[in-house]
C-alpha cells in the first residue's frame, strides 16, 4: 500500500512538472487593440478628403506593433465595417518595404502599388491620411514620412 502511494505521488509530481514546462515553453498568446483609419460615407457623408475614423483590430502583440497596425489598414475594411459605411483609398495589393522610427519621426517606405492609377487630390490626400492617422496613435510617433520605393518628392501626386 506504501509503495502505491509513493507511485501515485510520483506520477502526481511527474505531472505536474511536465504541466508546468509546457507553459513555459508555450505562453499564452497575448493579444492587443489597435487603431486603423479609413474613410466614412456615414460619419463624413461630404467626404472632405483627409478625415479618416479609426476602427479597431485585434491583433497578436509583437514589437512591432506599429508595422502591423500599418498591415491592417492595407487589408482593408472588413465586410462589417463595409456594412457600416467605411470604405479605404488605398489600393489593393500595396506592400510595406520599410518602417522605422527614429526620434519620433515615423519613415514608412512602400512599394509603387501605393500610387498605381491614384488620381485627384482629394484621393491623394486620404490615402496620406489613413496612413499617417493610423501610425500617429502610437506615442512615439509624432510625425509621418510616407515614401515609395525610397522616393518622397514625387510621390501621390494628384
Amino acid at each position: 500500500m506504501k509503495r502505491v502511494l509513493i507511485i501515485s505521488i510520483l506520477v502526481v509530481v511527474v505531472a505536474a512538472a511536465t504541466m508546468i514546462l509546457i507553459n513555459q515553453n508555450n505562453p499564452k498568446e497575448e493579444f492587443v487593440n489597435v487603431k486603423v483609419f479609413f474613410n466614412n460615407n456615414n460619419f463624413d457623408p461630404e467626404f472632405s478628403c483627409n478625415k479618416v475614423f479609426p476602427v479597431e483590430r485585434s491583433v497578436l502583440k509583437t514589437d512591432e506593433l506599429e508595422r502591423t497596425a500599418v498591415f491592417e489598414l492595407l487589408n482593408g475594411p472588413t465586410q462589417s465595417d463595409v456594412a457600416q459605411g467605411f470604405f479605404t483609398s488605398i489600393n489593393s495589393g500595396v506592400k510595406i518595404n520599410k518602417l522605422s522610427i527614429v526620434r519620433g519621426k515615423a519613415m514608412i517606405d512602400f512599394d509603387e502599388r501605393l500610387e498605381f492609377q491614384v488620381g485627384g487630390s482629394c484621393r491623394v490626400a486620404a490615402i496620406s491620411a489613413q496612413i499617417r492617422e493610423t501610425l500617429k496613435q502610437f506615442p512615439q510617433v509624432k510625425e509621418v514620412i510616407i515614401s515609395i520605393n525610397d522616393r518622397t518628392e514625387d510621390i501621390l501626386q494628384p
